[in-house]
């Protein structure tokens, strides 16, 4: 048997009446190519272009070594090369694509794809993409000459018309016979590079389940308008933030977020991304300040294959994981000098280079930096480049502190309430009058987080279905309403001797719980006691 004399017929058994269909003797089955398009678009819906290339070409792997293990004995071929090239037949008359040798020895093939169904259905149902799209034909012709040749042979397609090129351009070669570069390319062919692309998918699925969870949590517990992924705004200078970060959603620029530690930073970073034209696309965050230079800067730029001990292979950067979507970067005032010099040529040239590499890569980036930092201050005192900070503060976000909105405290408290209640699966959904009290006195220093602590203590330490003020941790239960009001003249003295008193008689004139209230040695309680001329 020779290729030549293949034939469709030969190879197709059917009744017309309809029943079980065989191909070159094992089962197959004819799908329509418009809803195997529809497959497509929903599995890059559901788990992101890097998780359905990988099933698709796994998929397509599998079913080339299942084709050629059939093909070996379908027919008494006249010699094992003219088995081993019949994949690009068969390509053919499974009207899958229309291939044109260029190149073709027994391991090393160059080939020219014409009317690849896998372009015509991504360009159809999804628009032109940012890589090649001919997922399932590589990995189809890569497991034919997997399995013919004994070795893995892998397919990587350099032109694509799914791309937007002329044609679909292909090579398949030995896979240690590609260069290092090729390794992000290959990784789809292995079971760990598909096992990666699901366990990330799955990922962010989860967090997409638990953004849908605490907004029905928000709804529930709630029922003022609700913002973006946990965001309760209530206060005029929350609502002003929400507002320019809506606006500023809509265009690329980069945004600097300034506020204390917990004031929800990360989340107005998300609110943005989320409501940007990037929205489809990762949202990727690292904290600057949580690692050591040399990490921080493989974890941002990516690295080469022994580029240093322990780089066993190449490894893509954040920089590039985020490509087309958003860069987070928290604590942006942590970063050393020589690290803002790598990062403002990245902001400004949109490239990005390896560690271990001499070639730069482009990369589409919006990037969101945050800090709690007054950067200002810190460019004055020459840690921080002057121009990495105007580079970074093309918008700037100030987040004001919970003390400063004390309008939106109670709301907040009753949306982390109900997340905390049904986590914990706690009967308190409410406050008691005298918790809301201790609620708003309190001037929160440690802001949203520190409220979301104190909540889930309190849900432990809740007996009924009413969270009371003694369920708050000690400091905030004790906090005593401020003595002072606008217009009042006194002095600081005498505005400490009010608030010293005011605690003493919170505590039922126990001086040790005061003292300790008041963050003071005991011995000095006495004194300013005496002071004041109150006597033992």
């Amino acid at each position: 048997m020779r290729l030549a004399d293949l034939d469709l017929r030969d190879l197709l058994q059917f009744d017309p009446a309809g029943g079980v269909m065989r191909f070159a003797g094992e089962r197959a089955l004819i799908f329509d190519a418009v809803a195997l398009g529809i497959l497509r678009r929903t599995l890059i819906e559901a788990l992101g272009v890097a998780a359905t290339r990988g099933i698709l070409t796994r998929f397509g792997y599998a079913h080339g070594q299942r084709t050629a293990a059939a093909m070996k004995d379908a027919f008494p071929w006249d010699s094992d090369d003219e088995w081993r090239i019949s994949g690009g037949r068969l390509h053919r008359l499974q009207g899958q694509v229309v291939p044109e040798p260029v190149r073709d020895t027994r391991e090393f093939v160059e080939d020219i794809w014409h009317d690849s169904y896998e372009a015509e259905q991504h360009l159809s149902h999804l628009g032109r993409c940012d890589q090649p799209v001919c997922w399932a034909l590589c990995g189809f012709a890569s497991g034919y000459l997997s399995y013919t040749n004994q070795r893995p042979i892998y397919f990587i397609e350099t032109r694509c018309r799914g791309r937007g090129d002329s044609v679909c351009h292909v090579i398949g070669r030995p896979r240690d016979d590609w260069p290092t570069d090729a390794a992000s390319e290959l990784a789809y062919f292995e079971t760990t590079g598909l096992d990666e692309a699901i366990a990330g998918a799955v990922k962010k699925l989860r967090q997409a389940e638990r953004q849908l969870r605490s907004r029905e949590q928000r709804l529930a517990g709630y029922k003022a308008r609700p913002e973006p992924d946990g965001i309760t705004a209530a206060s005029p200078a929350m609502r002003k933030v929400l507002d320019l970060a809506r606006r500023v959603a809509r265009v690329d620029s980069t945004v600097l977020v300034t506020g204390e530690s917990g004031v929800g930073k990360e989340r107005i970073a998300r609110m943005i991304h989320e409501e940007s034209a990037r929205a489809g696309r990762a949202l990727v965050a690292i904290n600057c300040g949580a690692m050591p230079e040399n990490l921080l800067e493989s974890e941002l730029f990516g690295h080469a294959k022994g580029s240093f001990t322990g780089a066993s292979q190449d490894r893509p950067g954040l920089f590039e994981e985020a490509s087309g979507g958003t860069l987070f970067l928290d604590e942006i005032g942590e970063v050393s000098a020589p690290m803002q010099v790598k990062l403002l040529r990245a902001l400004q040239e949109q490239e990005i280079r390896r560690i271990g590499e001499n070639r730069n890569r482009s990369v589409d980036v919006r990037v969101i930096a945050a800090t709690n930092r007054n950067l200002v201050d810190e460019v004055k005192a020459g840690r921080f480049r002057q121009d990495l900070y105007y580079r970074l503060r093309v918008v700037e976000l100030a987040v004001p502190p919970l003390r400063e909105r004390v309008e939106d405290i109670l709301p907040l408290a009753r949306v982390l309430l109900a997340t905390v209640a049904q986590r914990t699966r706690s009967k308190a959904t409410s406050f008691t009058p005298k918790a809301v009290a201790q609620l708003q006195r309190y001037p929160w220093p440690g802001n949203v987080r520190e409220l979301e602590n104190a909540l889930e203590r309190a849900v432990v330490m809740a007996t009924g279905a009413r969270i009371d003020a003694d369920d708050l941790p000690a400091e905030i239960a004790q906090t005593v309403a401020s003595s002072w009001i606008p217009g009042d003249e006194r002095s600081l003295a005498d505005v400490e001797k009010s608030y010293i008193l005011s605690v003493l008689d919170a505590h039922g004139g126990n001086r040790t719980r005061a003292a300790a209230q008041l963050r003071i040695a005991p011995a000095t309680l006495y004194r300013k006691l005496s002071e004041y001329g109150i006597k033992k």
